[in-house]
């Protein structure tokens, strides 16, 4: 009888429990400081509460800090997003600033890995988090 309802009670906890690990799952994703939201495809986001100039300042700071070679840094054509690329021996990096406001701006950085197939997401995170350094 024991044994019995030792199962049951396993049985009914892990029907109870089953929708958990997804709720955790998720709040431990969406948590945390860093406030840094990625896509599937690898693409990294994070806005600032700062215009788009003093972004663009800080980004071009943290690339510098990182040993990072700056390639280009303009205009896209009609828009007001302003994209910053840069490289190393075995990255090539996209930055994209989009201003939303006068004081906020969306950050999306891409890194790619050698011929561009694959993604480098955490190369992407740290550019993002040495900006913030930079702005303090």
């Amino acid at each position: 009888m024991r044994k019995f309802l030792l199962i049951f009670l396993i049985l009914i906890n892990a029907i109870a429990l089953s929708g958990c690990v997804a709720a955790v799952t998720s709040a431990a994703g969406m948590g945390g400081s860093a406030a840094i939201t990625h896509t599937m495809n690898g693409i990294t986001y994070r806005t600032f509460t700062a215009p788009q100039a003093k972004v663009r300042t800080a980004t071009i700071k943290a690339l510098d800090r990182m040993q990072i070679q700056l390639v280009s840094d303009g205009w896209q054509d009609k828009t007001n997003v302003r994209f910053v690329t840069a490289k190393t021996n075995e990255r090539r990096i996209e930055i994209q600033l989009e201003p939303i406001s006068s004081n906020t701006t969306r950050m999306r950085v891409i890194a790619k890995k050698g011929s561009g197939i694959f993604y480098d997401a955490s190369t992407a995170e740290e550019i993002i988090q040495q900006t913030k350094i930079s702005l303090g």
